[in-house]
């Protein structure tokens, strides 16, 4: 394969799976598109947790002879982008025939990055956290949520699935407030999905588009949808400033932080590894993955 024949490869993929963080000056988060191209687009229980959160962490690549490449990042600037590295690994590993070593559980080089040293869960002893950062925005996660929703149907026992929004500018965070203001009110598995249709289907961004700085027009519109779906104004009302959604926001936005995430959706399995569907393949193989190292995680 050619140079410029896998670059053409590795900005499909990333097109075709990801909504990534707006770089820097890009002034707001962008509108939800309709179409994936036109997307360019998160406390540790104890002070231990901190420290760990705060060490440099190293990326550490699987490789099909069982031997690992280590990359070290030193920050958010100047970091190597660990996605482009492991969408570049999955695109290569795509033109062999590694189909069958997949089946048989050993995942190929790229499938997955591996986080070292391991970051603290926030699970019960014998549980294995499966976290996904998503955006309600994304037209990556919007297509995806099928595909996770049943598997969270059918999931192991011992894995705690929790749901991430991404804080990266004023758009994300309105949403997240969103989110976790639904979380407090113990309505967001039931208007999850709404959520996603009314943004990504019905075109109401629940931001403002024009400024989605507009914090008070955030809160109007999101309002006046929940009123839609029959939701109390009182209750919405009262989570939607209130201590536990803004500890809610804080806690999301060091997550995305500690584990550098660029784009969604993106989960993290157990504080160890990262994985999307690119690095995956496909949504199956993305779920078949997280279910092996979960299992894995479990063992130990």
């Amino acid at each position: 394969m050619t140079r410029h024949r896998l670059w053409v490869l590795l900005g499909a993929a990333l097109l075709i799976t990801a909504c990534a963080k707006p770089g820097p000056g890009s002034g707001k988060a962008p509108a939800p598109a309709a179409k994936p191209a036109a997307q360019t687009a998160p406390a540790a229980r104890n002070q231990k947790a901190a420290t760990e959160a705060d060490k440099p962490l190293t990326l550490t690549r699987l490789n099909e002879d069982g031997s690992e490449t280590v990359e070290e990042t030193t920050g958010d600037s100047g970091a190597r982008n660990p996605l482009l590295a492991a969408v570049a690994s999955t695109v290569a590993a795509a033109t062999s025939s590694s189909a069958a070593s997949a089946a048989s559980g050993s995942w190929p080089e790229g499938s997955y990055t591996k986080i070292v040293p391991a970051q603290p869960t926030d699970v019960p002893t014998g549980q294995v956290e499966v976290l996904e950062f998503f955006w309600y925005a994304c037209p990556h996660c919007y297509a995806l949520e099928p595909t996770i929703v049943a598997w969270n149907k059918t999931k192991a026992a011992y894995i705690t699935f929790a749901r991430v929004p991404v804080l990266w500018e004023d758009g994300h965070r309105a949403l997240a407030r969103l989110y976790y203001t639904l979380v407090a009110m113990d309505k967001q598995d039931q208007v999850h999905q709404d959520i996603f249709k009314e943004i990504q289907s019905n075109n109401d961004p629940l931001i403002s588009s024009g400024d989605p700085s507009n914090a008070a027009a955030a809160e109007r519109m999101q309002l006046a949808f929940i009123r839609k779906l029959g939701l109390s104004d009182a209750d919405f009302e009262r989570n939607y400033h209130s201590l536990g959604v803004d500890t809610a926001m804080q806690r999301a936005d060091q997550l995305v932080q500690r584990y550098r995430i660029t784009a969604v959706p993106t989960f993290v399995v157990n504080g160890k590894y990262v994985a999307d569907v690119s690095t995956a393949g496909t949504p199956e193989r993305l779920v078949a993955l997280i279910n092996d190292l979960a299992a894995q995680e479990h063992k130990h």
